[in-house]
């Protein structure tokens, strides 16, 4: 006798159910088309600021058309982490989300070398951008503006960035950036928002906090969106930098990006202000004092999320993320695999998953720890290759079962639960 898995209409229709709860018909087709992840390496007389360079590709199959690229750019001495954001399960939702290339780099030279876009690390990135658009055929990763993030010496490389090239950029993250550069910026760049954090008198070595402070005030002064946050308690290497940038990514996406793929200035009819004394949030239409001191932010959102984030060193997620999907089950043996698909929480990423046999929890995964988290120094995805959406269900495959699946985000936030009926059929 030889047992076969058939779907019954009961499983048919929970299936059907559990792809039309996910989030859009786009993020199914990520789940059945890939994406496309590489790296590309230069080397010699394409590499003359360093020793060699590799950068990291992300390109959602779901984008009809690439609308901007996230730029992450590392800290003196961090090469050593690798490339990892190309196959962030949280950036690929956010980058799917917003039809988002992800650019990484991994540099292998001095930092006071390439932390100065002009020499050579601004024409080696065009030239990867180039080479990428020719290997995915997506010619728009030559012209689509920026996101830019960058620590440490790559949080300089980020301001050298809105002094030479502010046309490029939809938005900033300077994390803890150094050496308190002085100067003045073109028109344009006061239409970037620029967020800044550093963490106080233990970052004293090379002007870090001054760079915070006085790039800040500078910006201000000519009316631009800029933000600092102050994370007291943290250090250099250590902040939870993800928590915010996504959320102050998503405000400027939302007011900057226009549909011809031109950049606009934030309305400030939509703009905040905040206090980085109390961490009160206001509108600043309407506001007649002086806001030169004041951080000023895309929108309420963005504002919430930086006040928290000033005031606590961390934003925390308060809405669970999307239910599964695309859920199949299958007999190997007397076992019974299950596997599914699961978009990213946008705001805390994939914690772990849930299943469960008939109302009770079978096992979870990973079967400990986290599903996929980051590191608090360099933002780096750990584990950089999450384990695949499988589950193996011991001795389940003769039973007739009510099978659930849910996703749990980092903040421990939990899905609605999907479920598919299985029922063997004995020849």
């Amino acid at each position: 006798m030889t047992k076969r898995l058939v779907l019954t209409a009961a499983l048919c229709a929970a299936m059907l159910t559990s792809c039309r709860s996910a989030r859009t018909a786009r993020v199914q087709a990520a789940a059945t088309e890939p994406d496309t992840v590489f790296t590309i390496t230069l080397l010699g007389d394409e590499c003359t600021f360093a020793d060699h360079a590799v950068y990291g590709f992300y390109v959602p199959s779901t984008a009809e058309q690439i609308r901007g690229i996230m730029v992450f750019q590392h800290g003196c001495s961090q090469e050593e982490w690798g490339i990892s954001r190309n196959s962030d399960v949280q950036y690929q939702a956010f980058a799917r989300k917003w039809d988002l290339a992800i650019l990484e780099t991994n540099i292998f030279g001095l930092c006071d070398v390439w932390a100065f876009p002009e020499r050579g690390s601004y024409a080696a990135m065009l030239l990867a951008l180039n080479k990428a658009a020719f290997q995915c055929n997506r010619r728009e990763l030559v012209s689509a503006p920026w996101l830019v993030w960058g620590h440490s010496g790559g949080g300089y490389w980020v301001l050298e960035m809105l002094h030479k090239h502010p046309e490029k950029l939809i938005a900033a993250i300077c994390y803890s950036a150094a050496w308190d550069p002085r100067w003045d910026y073109l028109p344009v760049a006061y239409d970037v928002p620029i967020l800044f954090r550093h963490a106080g008198p233990g970052e004293g070595a090379d002007g870090i906090p001054a760079t915070a402070r006085h790039s800040f005030a500078d910006l201000r002064a000519g009316g631009s969106p800029a933000s600092i946050a102050y994370t007291k308690g943290q250090t250099h290497n250590h902040s939870y930098m993800r928590t915010i940038t996504v959320p102050f990514w998503e405000a400027a996406l939302k007011q900057r990006l226009a549909p011809d793929g031109s950049l606009r200035p934030l309305d400030p009819g939509k703009t905040f202000l905040g206090d980085t004394v109390t961490f009160q949030i206001f509108p600043e239409a309407g506001y007649e004092g002086d806001k030169s001191a004041l951080c000023r932010l895309p929108d309420e959102a963005s504002a919430r999320a930086w006040s928290q984030f000033a005031s606590e060193g961390r934003c925390t997620d308060t809405t669970p993320p999307d239910a599964p999907f695309l859920i199949k089950v299958k007999a190997d043996g007397e076992d019974l695999i299950v596997t599914w698909r699961a978009e990213a929480d946008l705001e805390s990423g994939i914690g772990n998953f849930n299943i469960y046999k008939d109302g009770a929890l079978a096992g979870r995964v990973p079967e400990s720890g986290l599903y996929q988290t980051f590191d608090v120094n360099g933002d780096n995805a750990i584990p950089a290759t999450p384990a695949p959406m499988e589950f193996r269900l011991p001795g389940a495959a003769s039973q007739r079962a009510a099978i659930q699946v849910e996703t749990v985000n980092r903040d421990g936030l939990a899905s609605p639960k999907v479920e598919f009926l299985y029922q063997p059929y004995i020849l």
